[in-house]
Parts: structure tokens; sequence; C-alpha cells
């Protein structure tokens, strides 16, 4: 096994450690494509090796790609259902997955709820 270099500027041994995968694809000016997703996808499919990934052969390690909110897409969305959604860079957005067990799924949003509640958020 190699011996770790010695500390010199910026390089401090203690930080010295294996890392788990990651993959980065953007548009250096900052525009948005279906291409740059795809490449997203491809990543995230060969890599072996991430920072979370379970043990459990029947269960996911958690692991996905984080994508730029489609404000248009889903303000268009939300006047469909009569809903006025705040101005791009005002609002957040959430994915959960919830128990296909009808209680345990209704226990759970009743969480969900009291706890956005609790924050003052609206729904």
């Amino acid at each position: 096994m190699e011996q770790a270099q010695d500390n010199q500027g910026l390089y401090d041994q203690r930080f010295e450690h294996d890392a788990c995968g990651i993959g980065f694809v953007a548009h250096i000016k900052g525009r948005k494509s279906q291409q740059i997703i795809s490449d997203a996808i491809t990543i995230l499919e060969n890599l072996d090796h991430r920072g979370a990934v379970g043990a459990e052969i029947n269960t996911g390690d958690g692991a996905g790609i984080m994508i730029q909110i489609p404000h248009e897409f889903l303000y268009d969305e939300c006047l469909k259902i009569g809903f006025s959604l705040n101005e791009s860079g005002d609002y957040g957005v959430g994915m959960l997955f919830l128990p296909k067990d009808v209680k345990a799924r209704e226990e759970c949003r009743e969480i969900i709820y009291r706890a956005a509640e609790k924050l003052s958020l609206e729904s």
C-alpha cells in the first residue's frame, strides 16, 4: 500500500479517504435540456458504488437525480386544478413515497399534514 504524502500546501492527509460515486451533468450557461436528464440517468445507472447503497436486494438506495423545478409545467398544471402557484423560486417541491397499505398511507399523510401545519406551510 502506498503511503500518503506529507501535508503540504492545501493538502491535509486527515481528509484522505475513499469517495463514493457521484456524477454531475450541467449546461455551463444553465440551459435546460432533455439530453442533460438523459445523461444524468445514464450516470446513475452506471455508478456501482454510491454513498447510500443498501444491502437489501428488495429496496432501493435512494439515489436519484436532482433537476431544476419545472416551473412552467407546474404552473400550468396547478391552474388546471384551480391552484395559483407562487413565482419561480418562491416555493419548493418534495416527493414522498408512501406505503401501499391504505391505513399506513393515511397515517403517514396525517403526520405530514400536521408537520406542515406546525411550520405554517400552505398546501
